[in-house]
């Protein structure tokens, strides 16, 4: 039968690899989420134009503003869990999963909605039609990123309690310790210092420099 204590270890051995998984994948979740998502051409007879308009022009329109802002809290979240302890650790933890949640349920949706969104605003800028839109590589990198930001966040929930905590030697020293050694730089010394004494310790037997 397994010990508490010997479970503990391994669970601390978690910390790293978890937060470099978190940290890296947050990362990449932003960056992937800054690009476009969407891509479409046109049917005008001149093609190339149509795709260059449709990629340069509508590419900010076709990314996901709210999916960067959700992975940089996500990275946000991951630098609180670095340098906290306790209840508000756990809780950062928990906030951390909510927004990975939050970054799913935009990839999740954005096929539904970014490619009428670029169709739209290619229109109103540019005049054109896009005739057919189609998912670029970024979007699928979006959700592989998407779902290590969501593994990353649920293991820290579950195992932040187990983790080592940092921050504790950078607290005040305690009433107890403080006050054990004012006592100690109180206490009165049997050591003689006087002239006089040191003769009678001598006279005694005594060492007066013990």
């Amino acid at each position: 039968m397994t010990e508490p204590g010997e479970s503990r270890p391994a669970t601390r051995r978690t910390f790293g690899p978890v937060v470099l998984l978190g940290v890296g994948s947050a990362a990449l979740a932003a960056w992937a989420a800054s690009k476009p998502w969407v891509s479409g051409t046109g049917a005008d007879s001149s093609a190339e134009a149509s795709v260059s308009v449709a990629t340069t022009a509508a590419g900010e329109i076709a990314s996901s503003p709210l999916g960067t802002a959700l992975a940089f809290v996500v990275l946000a979240c991951w630098g609180v869990l670095l340098v906290t302890r306790g209840r508000f650790r756990r809780a950062i933890a928990a906030l951390s999963v909510l927004a990975a949640l939050g970054y799913a349920a935009t990839v999740a949706w954005a096929p539904f909605s970014l490619p009428d969104h670029l169709v739209e605003q290619v229109r109103r800028r540019t005049g054109m039609t896009l005739d057919d839109t189609s998912l670029t590589g970024w979007y699928w990198l979006a959700c592989v990123a998407a779902l290590l930001v969501l593994a990353s966040t649920v293991l820290a929930l579950r195992l932040v309690r187990t983790w080592p905590e940092m921050g504790t030697r950078y607290d005040a020293p305690t009433g107890g310790r403080a006050a054990g050694d004012a006592d100690a730089a109180q206490a009165p010394s049997d050591r003689p210092t006087d002239n006089i004494d040191i003769w009678k310790a001598l006279d005694d037997g005594r060492d007066p420099t013990a």
